[in-house]
Order: C-alpha cells, then sequence, then structure tokens
C-alpha cells in the first residue's frame, strides 16, 4: 500500500551534512515508489534557489542535489510564500517548478499526508 510521505525542510542550504542525508532519505522513499512530496519553509527556499556558489564551501551545491529528484518522479515541491518574500525571493528564480502554499493553509496541507518528516 502507497503511503503519502512529506518532507518539511527549514533548515538552510548549507546546514552541515542535514540536507544531503534528507536527500538520500527522500530518494530512498521515492525509489520504494511511495508518494513523495517535499515543503520548503524558512530558509530552506534556498535550496533551490538559482546561481547558488558553493565554492567557498564543503558541501555541494543543494540546487544540483535537488535536480535529481524529478529523475525519481519527485516533482511535488512546495514552498511556503511568506518564506519567499521574506527573504526576498519568488518562484521563478528557483531551479525546479514549486507550487506556492500560504502560512494559513501549511497546517491543513500537511494533516492530508500519512507521515510527516520535519526537519
Amino acid at each position: 500500500m502507497m503511503k503519502k510521505y512529506l518532507f518539511a525542510l527549514r533548515k538552510s542550504n548549507y546546514s552541515g551534512l542535514y540536507v544531503q542525508e534528507t536527500i538520500d532519505i527522500i530518494l530512498t522513499t521515492a525509489a520504494f515508489e511511495q508518494d513523495v512530496t517535499i515543503l520548503l519553509l524558512d530558509d530552506a527556499v534556498f535550496h533551490l534557489k538559482n546561481h547558488q556558489n558553493a565554492i567557498n564551501s564543503a558541501y555541494k551545491n543543494t540546487a544540483t542535489l535537488f535536480s535529481i529528484l524529478p529523475t525519481m518522479d519527485v516533482d511535488a515541491i512546495f514552498v511556503e510564500t511568506q518564506s519567499l518574500l521574506e527573504r526576498g525571493l519568488s518562484a521563478d528564480m528557483l531551479t525546479l517548478p514549486v507550487q506556492e502554499v500560504s502560512r494559513e493553509d501549511i497546517t491543513p496541507f500537511m494533516s492530508q499526508f500519512d507521515i510527516v518528516f520535519a526537519g
């Protein structure tokens, strides 16, 4: 039986191995043909920002990591609208197509999933 998984990310794109490990979990879940959705909140909206520069970082460009997701049929990516606006971003500044969800709709949005991973 297929479960609906939501991965809600809050941390910034260069916050340690957290992002790489979360992407691994997402890809593993998708490999087992589960329904995977990603929600980016707060500083996590920077994960998909165009023109990232990871040269001075010990970590990979997170937009590159996220670009793998559509190949695993993970294309349900949501961003909180207010998080984008508070950081001076818009959906057209991101590397993947996203759907926006407002802050007041987050709780009902999350309630439709069987399993929620928060990070």
